[in-house]
């Protein structure tokens, strides 16, 4: 059942005996005055039984070190060696000088909780519910969206090694493999712990354990894949042979003058689009965040205020696929952004700058500042789609040579033959079937975006502007030595908790930078004067 805070702490109260101690206008002084009225005990009540069970430590507790610890990025170990330790952290607690604290897997339970709920983000909502009534967000009608990739808590795993660990999992979760295993399959001993003993150097051994382990793991796969599609294995035993299923095929081919079935196989000269990089934590991918840099993790979403740095909606998310794609991802975090206009100024970068994102922002009401992305011409230096001039209403598109062709139902050009003679066929298209082109479906409003972008100074300007606000609060999120880039935990479900709980604690401490306090009751912002 719910604990509640003691009326009398252990030994002195910190805050009351060593105030000055404890650094004026940190979040620690913060949460040592306000608390109470900032995380009420009755808004954890929900993840508590009523009345039966042991009293648990006090959610308010738990809850005001949880904001601390995402906040400065700390373990479990090191938030409860704080808690135990540190004045600052007692004071903000309202523990007494002599609280001993409590175990550290009390914080796993806690998020645990919070995960399990009907509303594990309240205490980023509440956070924002303070911020809209202070004012913090009153009359600042921009938002910012943007996105940073986040490192995985795991190792990624190559193709043998996947696939060991994989039959090994099924071994274990799925009633009947382990013997299974033991009677047919020979590819190594999937009982011994450490890597396969061949020759590491040998090629042809590599390619003689690569052939093995994918027979065994097809072997796996077959022996109880009717019973998986009959719904007689449990989850847990279903989702091992699904990914034993999903590693035996992402990373392998027949091999060359094979179809697989004499047991032949390779690696694949290929990355699969939406490869599974680890076995350990099956919702981590690799991802592209540019061309060059290159990542394994997931992709938190955000939408910023840009004047205060706020972050107004957060969404932690896989790293591949086209439900996780920034414009879309973004359009819909829009909606869920706390407090302030109804409509905004939306700015973003070259990645939200998608024909149907900008269709739907501005159907909301919204104005768009995207800067487009750049067009490349078919050949260097050549012309681009926007040299074609393109007639909707009568359906053609005539190019740079004043040709004329008509447009497809399914929206594309071919101007074919016409190119064979054209004098300006260099500057057109290397492709011996001449010049193509497959119209957008929003292709007038990306063609209008790019040529507002060129031709408005003040669009650029704005973008310009309030770039830098943005980037800082990037910053911020992923901690500024970068520790905060590296994930704790597997799984969406989990880190998005806690990316919710750092954008909660930023927040917090962002409005206390901009004077947060409480004037009868009522939440206010009241700058430090001097």
């Amino acid at each position: 059942m719910m604990g509640r805070r003691p009326e009398r702490p252990v030994g002195p109260d910190v805050w009351s005996t060593c105030r000055e101690l404890i650094p004026a206008g940190s979040v620690y002084a913060f949460l040592a005055e306000h608390r109470d009225e900032l995380l009420p005990e009755e808004m954890f009540a929900d993840l508590y039984a009523a009345t039966d069970g042991r009293p648990s430590v006090p959610p308010q507790v738990l809850a005001c070190v949880t904001v601390l610890q995402v906040l400065l990025h700390h373990s479990d170990p090191e938030a409860a060696l704080a808690v135990r330790c540190d004045l600052r952290w007692k004071a903000a607690c309202g523990l007494g000088l002599h609280d001993r604290g409590f175990d550290p897997s009390l914080l796993v339970y806690f998020r645990q909780r919070l995960r399990r709920s009907g509303d594990p983000d309240r205490i980023f909502r509440r956070v924002g519910q303070v911020a809209a009534a202070s004012g913090a967000l009153r009359a600042r009608a921009r938002r910012v969206l943007d996105s940073a990739v986040l490192d995985d808590a795991v190792a990624t795993q190559d193709t043998i090694t996947q696939l060991i660990t994989a039959i090994r999992r099924t071994a274990r979760q799925v009633p009947g493999a382990a013997q299974l295993i033991a009677d047919r399959c020979r590819a190594t001993d999937y009982t011994d712990p450490g890597k396969p003993a061949i020759s590491w150097n040998d090629a042809a051994a590599r390619q003689e354990l690569v052939c093995g382990l994918v027979s065994d793991a097809l072997t796996v796969v077959e022996a109880f894949q009717a019973a998986a599609i009959a719904g007689e294995l449990g989850d847990d035993a279903a989702q091992a042979l699904a990914l034993l299923a999903l590693v035996a095929g992402q990373d392998v081919e027949p091999a060359e003058g094979s179809d697989g079935t004499d047991g032949r196989w390779r690696i694949a000269r290929k990355v699969a689009p939406d490869r599974v990089i680890s076995t350990v934590d099956t919702q981590a991918r690799h991802v592209h965040k540019t061309v060059h840099h290159r990542q394994d993790g997931y992709k938190a979403h955000v939408v910023i205020e840009p004047d205060t740095g706020l972050f107004t909606a957060v969404r932690l998310t896989m790293a591949t696929g086209a439900d996780q794609h920034e414009a879309v991802v973004g359009v819909d975090l829009l909606s869920e952004s706390s407090a302030g206009p109804a409509t905004f100024e939306v700015l973003g970068d070259t990645a939200y700058g998608t024909g149907d994102a900008r269709r739907a922002l501005l159907d909301a009401g919204h104005t768009v500042i995207f800067k487009p992305a750049p067009l490349r011409p078919a050949v260097a230096g050549g012309f681009t789609i926007d040299d074609f001039i393109v007639d909707e209403a009568g359906g053609t598109v005539i190019c740079p040579a004043g040709v004329r062709r008509h447009i497809t139902a399914a929206r594309s050009v071919t101007f074919g033959v016409a190119c064979r003679s054209c004098p300006l066929r260099e500057r057109c298209t290397s492709s011996k079937h001449g010049r193509s082109l497959q119209l957008h479906p929003h292709d007038a409003l990306l063609r209008q975006a790019r040529r507002q972008w060129a031709t408005d100074p003040g669009l650029r300007a704005v973008y310009r502007q309030h770039r830098p606000m943005v980037e800082r609060s990037i910053a911020w999120l992923i901690g500024a030595d970068g520790r905060a880039r590296r994930l704790r935990y597997h799984g969406v479900q989990r880190n998005n908790l806690w990316l919710h709980l750092r954008a909660a604690a930023l927040n917090l401490r962002g409005l206390i930078n901009l004077g947060l306090t409480t004037a009868q009751g009522t939440w206010i912002l009241q700058p430090a004067t001097g």
